[in-house]
């Protein structure tokens, strides 16, 4: 790694991959095997960050909201706080850790070859993926969901299948985070640079004399704001590779010239090729829990456990002191340091604020003895719900402007309520009663949930009687971005962007629905099989003429 303050002004490659996330990684890696690649990533190394490296900095790392931390917050149109990966290994150095496959039907869909698949995914997990340790208050919750008839119990399992089960993790057995990042170990360091602090402005292209815009360069800054170009070297099996996610791929493309005719011109930006759905169908898949308080202490555990029913809802949990350093309202579920603003209840629904402020009082009552319990939550498939991405200017260092929609289609609603019932039941099943206090009511526990500030939506006064007015008023993030280059509107099966030569979008931001319970997995699952189907077919290329500068 290296700092771009010491890259040169001019430099070439055979591949340029933009973003060192989650599926760039993988992708840089495996390309550098046979070609000569630069990978850009705009945040700093996560080595030398404790609260990336541990499970016990979770929290920390989401509420840090410095000008350079490895998380970007910022707050949707909808109301929800969030948080933007700014770091070499991307989302996997914020997420919770869980790690699980896409099903065999979303890889049918996706028109993936399935033994390639399978492959990648081994040559992922060989690296960051772990059995956890799971202890009383997981096993609890796994239980719970078995009892009320979450089921069949599947196990250990990487696989997505209904039922229970326990999936994979990227924290091992002490508590340490392994990222996309950890798989450039795969590299041939020869003949790959990662240049850090590199923030891409845009795109270059060649266009004279062509009957279509060729992407042959890349214009980028260093942390001290000088200006550095990139190019790929001639011949047609180099490439300019978008792995940036779905808030930074097509933000990059706007920036350059390539999306919404009307949008663009509006932004002042010369227009290359009218791409309307670039930002289009970005979707976050919408996540809504329950607090627990526990009589008695838990273990500090993220994502371990998940229940895949058959109504479109998975129900997963979290327990222990990661959620408080301090204040409770730091917890690491949401990022609560933006949502800095009190819970309101509109004027003509005053009913239940004593309510509300009543379990304010519980939920401060348990800060101060010691926090203690978990959150249970559930997330949609999908969604169905689609969003939009604009920009707010021409700075590529802002974030765009976000909006998911959350809940606007109905089947969504009605998926969150089946999921909110069914975490309901958990919470008074046998399983999980040790965990529980006997006295506090579901009501009680709606609204002592109610009451953390997780997000900017204003309360209602049936929010504890209405679970579907509880889904729209306490919706937050589980960071499941996807979106706004999907595969058939902006790039095409071999995720090469439509109306344009040597560029591809590979990462999340192509994916029509989030796939599995959590799409990290396949996202480091595509990067490497992208990489190995890019070097396929640069070798056919070459067979019969060697080609290329080194």
């Amino acid at each position: 790694m290296k700092n771009a303050l010491e890259s040169p002004q001019i430099s070439f490659y055979d591949y340029i991959v933009i973003g060192g996330g989650t599926a760039g990684c993988p992708l840089a890696a495996t390309l550098s095997t046979n070609a000569r690649v630069l990978l850009l990533e705009r945040g700093g190394s996560p080595y030398k960050n404790q609260n990336i490296t541990n499970l016990v900095g979770f929290a920390h790392t989401l509420a840090d909201n410095s000008p350079d931390s490895a998380a970007q917050q910022f707050i949707s149109e909808d109301g929800v706080a969030n948080a933007r990966a700014r770091v070499l290994g991307g989302g996997s150095c914020l997420n919770a850790g869980f790690y699980t496959r896409a099903g065999t039907d979303y890889v049918l869909h996706a028109g993936w070859d399935q033994a390639l698949v399978n492959e990648s995914y081994r040559w992922v997990e060989e690296t960051v993926a772990f059995e956890p340790v799971v202890e009383q208050w997981q096993s609890a919750l796994r239980d719970g969901l078995v009892e009320v008839g979450v089921g069949p119990y599947n196990g250990f399992n990487l696989d997505h299948i209904y039922g229970t089960k326990i999936g994979g993790s990227i924290f091992d057995n002490h508590g340490n985070r392994h990222t996309a990042a950890d798989l450039l170990r795969h590299a041939n360091p020869p003949h790959l640079t990662v240049l850090l602090h590199a923030r891409v402005a845009k795109l270059l292209f060649r266009i004279r004399g062509r009957p279509r815009p060729l992407a042959h360069g890349v214009v980028y800054r260093d942390s001290a704001g000088k200006l550095h170009k990139a190019y790929i070297n001639k011949g047609s099996n180099n490439e300019i590779i978008l792995s940036a996610g779905a808030i930074g791929s097509p933000q990059i493309l706007m920036l350059s010239g390539v999306g919404p005719r009307r949008h663009l011109e509006s932004m002042g930006i010369p227009l290359l090729l009218d791409l309307p759905m670039v930002g289009q169908g970005l979707s976050d898949n919408p996540m809504n829990a329950l607090y627990v308080p526990s009589p008695i202490p838990v273990e500090v555990s993220l994502i371990q456990v998940v229940g895949i029913t058959r109504f479109g809802t998975y129900i997963e949990g979290a327990s222990g002191s990661n959620f408080a350093s301090g204040p409770v309202d730091k917890l690491g579920m949401v990022n609560f340091t933006q949502v800095n603003q009190p819970v309101s209840i509109g004027k003509s629904e005053q009913a239940t604020p004593e309510a509300i402020a009543s379990a304010g009082e519980t939920r401060n009552d348990l800060t101060e003895s010691g926090f203690r319990g978990g959150f249970i939550l559930e997330k949609i498939i999908g969604p169905l719900s689609k969003g939009f991405l604009k920009l707010k200017n021409t700075n590529p260092d802002d974030n765009p402007s976000i909006r998911f929609n959350y809940f606007k289609e109905e089947k969504d609603l009605r998926r969150c309520v089946a999921g909110l019932k069914t975490i309901e039941q958990v919470i008074q099943s046998k399983a999980f009663s040790k965990f529980t206090y006997p006295y506090l009511s579901i009501e009680s526990l709606l609204n002592m949930t109610i009451s953390f500030p997780v997000n900017k939506i204003p309360r209602h006064d049936n929010d504890s009687k209405s679970l579907e007015q509880y889904c729209r008023d306490t919706v937050m993030t589980i960071w499941h971005y996807h979106g706004g280059c999907q595969v058939g509107l902006v790039v095409d099966r071999d995720y090469r962007v439509m109306g344009v030569d040597a560029l591809r979008v590979v990462d999340g931001s192509t994916f029509i629905d989030s796939p599995g319970t959590n799409p990290q997995a396949t996202v480091m699952m595509l990067g490497r099989y992208m990489g190995v189907k890019i070097l396929k077919e640069r070798i056919q290329k070459m067979m019969p003429v060697s080609q290329g500068r080194y």
